[in-house]
C-alpha cells in the first residue's frame, strides 16, 4: 500500500519502470525530467555502460497534484535490463507501489518482452508480493518506428488481458510519457480511495474482475521463497516538485 504521512498530508508512491533492456525505461524518466520545472524536480541519477543504459536505477522525485487534500509525491526508478543484474532488479522492486511495464514494440524483441514479463512476476514473488495484486500499467513504446507492432497485436502476442491499463507511446519524443504516469498514479491511489479493496492492509488486485493473469506463462510453482519486506523509512531527502503542466493527477 502507498505510504501516507498524515502529519505532512502527503502520499508517497514508489513507481518502478520495468522491461527489456533498451526498451525505453530510462527514456521515460529522461522525458519526465526534461519537461518538469527545474526548481521543482529532483536530480536524475543514471549509471550506464556500453551495453546497458541503466545499470542500477534512475531516481526522479516528483510531486503530482493532490488526492483528497493530500499531496502526491513520487519516487520513480528503473531497473537494469541485463539478466546478470537480477539481484539489483529485486532490490529496486522492494516496497514498490506500482509498476510500469515498458514494452519494446519491435517484432524482434518479442522474446525479450516475454522474458522480462516472466522475470517481473518471478521477482515480485521472490520479495513476497503476488504479481497480480500489484498495480501495473503497460506502455507499448516505440510506436513511432515504421515496423513497430500496434499495441493490439503486441498485447495478443504477449498474452496480456485487454482489461490491463495500457498506453501507446514514443518515449523518445515524449509521446505517451505523462499519460503513462497519470494512469499508474490513478491505479495506485484508487486503493486509497476504496479501503474495502484492501482487507487486512494487503494490496488488492487492481482489477478485481480480471479474467486472466497479467503474467501468462508463470506458475505458482515458480515462486521463490518469500523474503520478509523491510519497512520503508521516510527519512530520505524529499523536495517539492511539480510539473509546469501537472498531468492531471488522479480524480478525488
Amino acid at each position: 500500500m502507498p505510504n501516507v504521512f498524515h502529519a505532512k498530508k502527503e502520499i508517497l508512491l514508489k513507481i518502478v519502470y520495468y522491461g527489456p533492456g533498451l526498451g525505453g525505461k530510462t527514456t521515460n524518466l529522461e522525458a519526465l525530467h526534461a519537461n518538469s520545472r527545474p526548481d521543482k524536480r529532483g536530480k536524475l541519477l543514471s549509471l550506464a555502460t556500453e551495453t546497458e543504459r541503466t545499470i542500477f536505477f534512475d531516481l526522479l522525485p516528483v510531486a503530482l497534484g493532490t488526492f483528497r487534500g493530500y499531496t502526491i509525491r513520487l519516487h520513480l526508478c528503473t531497473v537494469p535490463g541485463q539478466i546478470a543484474l537480477e539481484q539489483t532488479r529485486r532490490l529496486v522492486l522492494r516496497n514498490v507501489d506500482g509498476v510500469v511495464f515498458v514494452v519494446d514494440s519491435q517484432p524482434e524483441t518479442l522474446d525479450a518482452n516475454r522474458e522480462s514479463l516472466a522475470d517481473l512476476a518471478y521477482n515480485l514473488r521472490t520479495i513476497g508480493l503476488e504479481p497480480d495484486r500489484v498495480p501495473v500499467v503497460v506502455q507499448y513504446n516505440k510506436q513511432d518506428l515504421v515496423y513497430a507492432w500496434p499495441p493490439e497485436k503486441m498485447e495478443r502476442e504477449l498474452g496480456i488481458p485487454p482489461d490491463v491499463p495500457s498506453v501507446p507511446a514514443a518515449a523518445k519524443w515524449g509521446h505517451g510519457v505523462f499519460e503513462t504516469l497519470r494512469t499508474i498514479v490513478r491505479e495506485c491511489v484508487r486503493l486509497l480511495g476504496n479501503p474495502a479493496l484492501a482487507p487486512d492492509g494487503r494490496t488488492p488486485s487492481i482489477l478485481p474482475g480480471r479474467r486472466a493473469s497479467m503474467y501468462p506463462g508463470t506458475r505458482a510453482s515458480d515462486q521463490a521463497p518469500a523474503v520478509p519486506k523491510s519497512p520503508r523509512s521516510p527519512n530520505f531527502e524529499q523536495r517539492e516538485l511539480k510539473d509546469d503542466e501537472p498531468p492531471g493527477g488522479p480524480p478525488a
